[in-house]
């Protein structure tokens, strides 16, 4: 579990975040959602320690994250595995090289022990035998797949996924969104998604907050998003009149 306490955050005297306190529950698909200019981006780089908190504080499991020695803080990033908006892949680099290169930073493996274990996360992923190509040689789905297999190369206890079906079309998407699920439950893994993409939101939102103008405007889950009266919501979801009916169409069930 992942818990942030009271949390703000501004910039040059300007305010992003306000009071933020909520949970990222252990094994669950735990969606950050709002608009662009919510807040999103900075609460998820603040939880995941590329930015600190103005005030308040971030704790994973009984660890406070910013308080935490160069040792500890070591040894916490390497159960954190992180998969970023344009997959963010080496070009130069094979896949087996890019899917390795976390064993290569923060594990003393032998050279078959780090094989094994990326020809386990490629197959996990459904990348079989693609080892030796470039990134420029696959799709993009493709080369979210072996983004999602180097976030996972350390089995993490942590997963933090930065707009995982930005740039792919909705049946590609849903299977990223499938995929990750996934693996959270297979391996009770916290996982954290950062998406403004409604399907993802209605096919595996289990632990859903709403930013707003830098604060927590609702939370709950996809199977309370339909039954929600709350407005911000209603605004943010139902903004494509398709969706719009399809609610109105469910609340007069």
């Amino acid at each position: 579990m992942i818990r942030a306490k009271n949390i703000f955050k501004s910039f040059d005297d300007t305010p992003v975040l306000h009071d933020i306190s909520t949970e990222f529950l252990k094994g669950t698909n735990n969606l950050i959602i709002g608009r662009s200019g919510a807040g999103k981006t900075v609460l998820l780089k603040l939880l995941v320690g590329l930015l600190q908190p103005t005030s308040g504080s971030i704790w994973y499991d009984d660890l406070d994250f910013f308080s935490l020695n160069k040792k500890q803080l070591r040894d916490l990033r390497m159960q954190i595995g992180m998969l970023f908006q344009g997959s963010a892949l080496f070009d130069s680099l094979t896949v087996e090289e890019n899917v390795r290169f976390p064993l290569d930073m923060f594990t003393n493996m032998t050279p078959k022990e780090k094989l094994d274990r990326v020809n386990y996360c490629l197959d996990r992923v459904s990348l079989p035998g693609s080892n030796k190509k470039l990134p420029s040689e696959l799709s993009g789905g493709m080369q979210k797949r072996v983004g999602i297999a180097r976030a996972i190369v350390l089995q993490p206890k942590y997963l933090f996924c930065d707009e995982p079906n930005s740039g792919l079309d909705p049946k590609t998407a849903l299977v990223i969104d499938e995929l990750i699920s996934d693996i959270t439950k297979e391996s009770n893994i916290t996982t954290v998604i950062n998406t403004h993409d409604m399907n993802s939101v209605m096919e595996i939102g289990e632990n859903i907050i709403l930013l707003y103008n830098g604060r927590i405007a609702w939370r709950g889950s996809k199977d309370d998003v339909m039954h929600s009266d709350n407005e911000i919501l209603h605004d943010f979801i139902f903004a494509s009149p398709f969706l719009k009916r399809l609610r109105d169409k469910a609340m007069s069930v």
